[in-house]
C-alpha cells in the first residue's frame, strides 16, 4: 500500500494505493474525520454496483456507518442535470445532513457527479473518491467536479476537494480492454506534461499496462496520481499551472460534445486532443519527433491517434468555442514543447487550429 498526500494546509488529503482496501474502507474514513451518526451516501453506476456496491456498502456498514446508495447508467450520459437531479433527492430523501458523506464508487463520470452533488448539498458535504477504473486516477484527485450541458463537457461544476481518495486496485482486474486503454491515456498524459521518463516508462510498459499486471499497475498509478498531486498542490484552482493537466482536452472534450458523449470513451478523445496539440506544438516550432513520439506512445498503449472522417470539423471548432480555455474570442491550448514539457499558450488563431483538426482527419489510424 502506497500513500501520497495533495498538499493543500488544513484540506490535504491522502490517496491511498493498494490491493484489498475496499474491505478496509471504514476505518480509512473514521481516519479522515467521517463519523458514523450521520447517513452517508454511495453513488455508483451500473455496470460497478454488481461487482463492487455490496462489498463496500457492507463494509462501511460493519464498522456502524449508516450507507444509503443510488445506481445511475453507465455512461457518460449520466453526467447531466437530470440525473444530479434524482441524487439530490436520493441525498434528501436519505436524510443526509452537513456532517454526511457523498462516497463515488466508480469511474470519472460517477466521481464528477457525485462530487457536485456533495459540492452542492447543503453548500457541502464531505467527499470521498473510491474510483474503479485506470481513468479516475485523474479525475479522482484535484477536487474538480461537474457535469455536462449537451453544448459543453464539464460546463456546470465547482472545485471540491475530496477528502480520501481510496484507491483499490483490485478492481481494476474487471476493466474491458477499451476501458484499460481509455484511462492509460491520462497516464501517459501526466508523463508527457510533466516527466519525460515516465511517458517512455509508459511505451516501454505497455504490455504490462494492458495486461493489467499488478506491479506495473500501481507504479504507473502511484506516478500518475503523484503528477496531478503536485500540480494541484501548486495551484488548486487552475489559476496558471493546473492548466497543463488540460493537455489534449480542448479538442478531445470537442470531440466528445458533438460525438453526443458516446462514440468515444473520455481516455480516446483525448488522446486524438494530445496529437492535434502535439502537431500545434510543432507548428510552433517543436521538433517534428515530438509528433511521432506522442502517436508512437498511444499507439502503444492502443489508443486512437486519427479522427474519423464522418466528424465535422465545422462542428468541432463550434464546440472548441464553448469550451472554458476559449476567451476572448481567441483560442488557448496546452501546448507541449517536448516529450516531458508543455506550455499554455494563448491567442492561438482559430485558422491554425482547423488545420490541426483537418490534419487529424488524414493521419494513419
Amino acid at each position: 500500500m502506497g500513500t501520497l498526500t495533495v498538499d493543500l494546509g488544513e484540506r490535504s488529503y491522502p490517496i491511498i494505493i493498494g490491493r484489498g482496501l475496499l474491505s478496509q474502507a471504514g476505518s480509512h474514513l473514521k481516519k479522515c474525520g467521517i463519523r458514523t451518526g450521520s447517513p452517508h451516501l454511495i453513488i455508483t453506476d451500473s455496470n460497478t454496483a454488481p461487482l463492487y456496491l455490496e462489498k463496500l456498502q457492507s463494509a462501511l456498514e460493519s464498522e456502524g456507518f449508516q450507507i444509503v446508495t443510488a445506481i445511475v447508467p453507465a455512461g457518460e450520459q449520466s453526467k447531466s442535470l437530470a440525473v444530479y437531479e434524482e441524487m439530490m433527492t436520493r441525498a434528501i430523501t436519505g436524510g443526509l445532513d452537513r456532517k454526511s458523506a457523498v462516497i463515488a464508487l466508480g469511474g470519472g463520470v460517477v466521481g464528477d457527479l457525485a462530487g457536485f452533488v456533495s459540492a452542492t448539498y447543503m453548500r457541502g458535504t464531505y467527499f470521498v473518491q473510491v474510483p474503479t477504473t485506470i481513468l479516475a486516477h485523474d479525475s479522482s484527485v484535484g477536487g474538480k467536479v461537474a457535469v455536462n450541458h449537451p453544448l459543453a463537457k464539464n460546463m456546470i461544476g465547482a472545485f471540491h476537494q475530496p477528502v480520501l481518495v481510496l484507491y483499490d486496485v483490485d478492481t481494476l482486474q474487471t476493466l474491458p480492454d477499451r476501458e484499460v486503454s481509455a484511462g492509460l491515456s491520462e497516464m501517459v498524459k501526466h508523463g508527457l506534461i510533466w516527466d519525460e521518463s515516465f511517458a517512455h516508462w509508459c511505451r516501454d510498459h505497455a504490455a504490462e499496462l494492458l495486461a493489467l499486471q499488478p506491479e506495473a499497475l500501481e507504479y504507473g498509478l502511484e506516478k500518475g496520481c503523484a503528477v496531478k498531486a503536485e500540480v494541484v498542490s501548486r495551484d488548486e484552482r487552475e489559476n496558471d499551472l493546473r492548466a497543463i493537466l488540460n493537455l489534449g482536452h480542448t479538442i478531445g472534450h470537442a470531440i466528445e460534445a458533438i460525438a453526443g458523449y458516446g462514440e468515444f470513451l473520455h481516455g480516446e478523445a483525448i488522446a486524438i486532443g494530445m496529437v492535434g496539440s502535439a502537431k500545434l506544438g510543432v507548428r510552433l516550432g517543436a521538433d517534428p519527433s515530438l509528433e511521432t513520439e506522442t502517436v508512437s506512445m498511444l499507439k502503444a498503449l492502443r489508443l486512437p491517434t486519427v479522427l474519423p472522417g464522418h466528424l465535422s470539423t465545422d462542428d468541432i471548432m463550434s464546440a472548441m468555442s464553448h469550451d472554458k480555455k476559449f476567451t476572448e474570442g481567441q483560442m488557448n491550448f496546452v501546448v507541449p514543447k517536448a516529450i516531458g514539457s508543455v506550455e499554455f499558450v494563448r491567442g492561438i488563431s482559430s485558422d491554425m487550429v482547423r488545420d490541426i483538426v483537418d490534419e487529424l482527419k488524414k493521419g494513419e489510424a
